[in-house]
């Protein structure tokens, strides 16, 4: 008897509804007959390339509908496939190509590497004389894909999830959000994080559409509700920040989702009671809260009730088919209702961690407790408890692992990286208090006669800022690189020996913001926070106060001047996001004016300046 496959679930919805769509992108739609013809020639190509079972095929494309192909053809290959993420520096994405030993790479964006392939000619029209699909060969035990998680200790590890694990996900997502046909689930994931996957498999199995962007831009609040309303999407995911961003357009807006918009998947970060239950009162789509680790498939687990009054936390839900959750103490399993770190077993652990058997043997151990004598369990390092009604809560980590915009992070990675550069002897990395997108860095000098006095906390700019910053942005992620950086004399400790964040969080919010001088420019380049806007007059100055007031409500920086750049003081994507919301709020010239805008344009008076010659080409 032939082994089950993810494929099978593809070929059921080629059968059952080849001419309804399966990949819709802004300039065209695959239908299932389309888009499995296509691939079968894809998937020939990459078999004349070396392309089999146990080895991989790299996609770096700049399209994610061209992904989404690559991802189909490197399985029809009996390979599996890896995603090169476009936002990596350019150092780390070297060392993950060399890493990943792919047996061919398929790309076309500017982040991919020499020699990568683009198939083009008669496969986009995938005739009756295209090659048919090889024979497929790989078992349920072949690697289906290998995507790297944040490499929160060090380097990023390659996770490597088999074929078998992507079948019996793909499946469960789509039987527990009861998806159809007539779904259309819209892809806006970054390519190379493992959402995608949730985005894509499960909707094949069930014979929906996946809608693609364009490009791999992030939509801003405003662009992913046209989006959803213009392209009919029935099933979303965000990550909790963006997703917080969006209901606050809404409420903002006065307006509710789509018509057609269903459900909403939102994971990655703890999520406040308050907001999810003001949105279960206003708004019409319904919310899926879902809890994951890239080891163990995605997502292990969806909560998608009604959420009570006196709910102190939104639980995880309940586990998928073939996910087993179990909460330990020392690897014993606790009385019901006890608090211990989440386990998380059965068939859809990955197989470890890309050549590190070290590490594989740390965090996929053995399960003694399970009636399957080869049975492991991943350690999450998650707190949780189930309660009497089956659901998981999350109640905070084991160690000091932090997540930022849906990412692990050990803040010793970076901390290590700043005091690697000299000059600075201690660091102590967190999320900022506030909003806890970004991260927030104290630096104790190497130098004393270089520290502040006892207590303060010296915000750092210009060529400090840019010294310690830029190191970390040649090998960091952008999400993994401190936008706010403190120097203190000190690390403060608590009653338990570990550095009280909440003392240096009140340090810095006793500087009110704030920026100190660069070293040698004068204390007084430093605007008070009331400093008035005079450095024009006319019709340039009410735009450059508008454009400074949002830089500094956004940023919660009310001493930050017109020549402050963003991303020097806190500024991310999110961040940019709602200053582009609030924008184009305020100032009828900044319809359509982009997030990106903010990289050419960084600081309220550049800004200012482009929204000015926006009205003049565009009056």
């Amino acid at each position: 008897m032939t082994e089950p496959d993810v494929l099978d679930l593809w070929e059921h919805s080629v059968r059952e509804h080849a001419d309804g769509p399966a990949l819709v992108s802004p300039h065209r739609v695959l239908t299932y007959r389309d888009a499995d013809r296509l691939t079968d020639a894809w998937a020939a190509f990459l078999a004349e390339r070396g392309a089999g079972p146990g080895e991989l095929v790299g996609l770096a494309f700049g399209d994610p509908a061209r992904t989404v192909l690559g991802m189909l053809a490197a399985l029809k290959a009996g390979a599996g496939f890896t995603v090169l993420d476009d936002r990596l520096p350019p150092a780390a994405r070297t060392a993950l190509v060399a890493r990943t030993a792919a047996a061919v790479w398929l790309g076309d964006g500017a982040h991919a590497p020499e020699g990568a392939h683009v198939p083009h000619g008669p496969a986009e029209d995938a005739d009756a004389t295209e090659p048919a699909r090889p024979v497929r060969r790989a078992g349920g035990s072949d690697v289906a894909y290998v995507l790297f998680t944040s490499g929160s200790t060090g380097r990023p590890k390659g996770t490597v999830i088999e074929r078998d694990a992507l079948r019996r996900f793909a499946a469960a997502v789509a039987s527990r959000l009861e998806l159809t046909t007539h779904d259309r689930w819209l892809q806006v994931a970054s390519l190379g994080f493992d959402v995608l996957i949730e985005e894509v498999f499960p909707a094949f199995a069930a014979g929906a559409a996946v809608v693609c962007r364009e490009d791999t831009r992030a939509l801003d609040a405003e662009e992913l509700h046209i989006a959803l309303a213009r392209t009919r999407i029935t099933v979303v995911e965000l990550s909790t920040q963006y997703w917080l961003e969006y209901a606050r357009w809404l409420d903002g807006n006065g307006t509710a989702t789509p018509e057609t918009l269903r459900t909403v998947v939102v994971g990655g970060e703890r999520m406040d009671p308050v907001p999810y239950r003001r949105w279960q009162a206003r708004q019409p789509a319904g919310l899926a809260h879902v809890y994951g680790l890239t080891e163990c498939t995605v997502s292990s687990t969806f909560y998608t009730g009604l959420l009570s009054s006196d709910a102190e936390e939104v639980p995880l839900g309940t586990a998928l088919r073939d996910v087993e959750i179990s909460i330990r103490q020392d690897g014993r399993p606790v009385p019901d209702g006890g608090t211990g770190e989440i386990h998380i077993g059965g068939p859809l652990l990955a197989r470890g961690f890309l050549d590190d058997e070290e590490a594989t043997a740390r965090r996929f151990v053995p399960d003694p407790y399970a009636a399957r004598p080869d049975a492991r369990v991943y350690r999450t390092g998650d707190l949780g408890r189930i309660g009497p009604d089956g659901q998981l809560v999350f109640l905070g980590r084991v160690d000091d692992q932090v997540k930022i915009r849906g990412h692990r992070l050990e803040p010793a990675r970076v901390e290590r990286a700043l005091c690697e550069g000299g000059g600075v002897g201690q660091a102590v990395v967190f999320p900022d208090p506030e909003t806890g997108t970004a991260l927030w860095a104290f630096t104790v000098p190497a130098d004393p006669a270089a520290a502040p006095l006892p207590g303060e906390a010296v915000r750092l700019t210009g060529a400090d800022r840019d010294a310690l910053v830029a190191p970390l942005e040649a090998q960091l992620p952008d999400w993994a690189v401190p936008r706010v950086l403190y120097r203190v004399s000190v690390l403060p400790k608590n009653p338990h020996g570990k550095v009280d964040k909440k003392r240096l969080a009140a340090w810095a919010a006793a500087a009110s913001g704030a920026p100190a001088a660069a070293s040698g420019a004068p204390a007084a380049a430093t605007a008070p926070a009331t400093a008035p806007v005079t450095e024009a007059a006319g019709t340039e100055q009410e735009p450059l106060g508008t454009v400074l007031a949002l830089f500094r409500e956004v940023l919660d920086a009310p001493a930050l001047g017109p020549d402050d750049n963003f991303f020097d003081h806190g500024g991310q994507s999110l961040l940019a996001l709602r200053l582009l919301a609030r924008l184009r709020e305020s100032r009828s010239g900044a319809a359509g004016l982009r997030a990106s805008a903010l990289f050419t344009a960084p600081t309220p008076r550049l800004l200012a300046d482009a929204l000015a010659a926006r009205a003049v080409a565009h009056p």
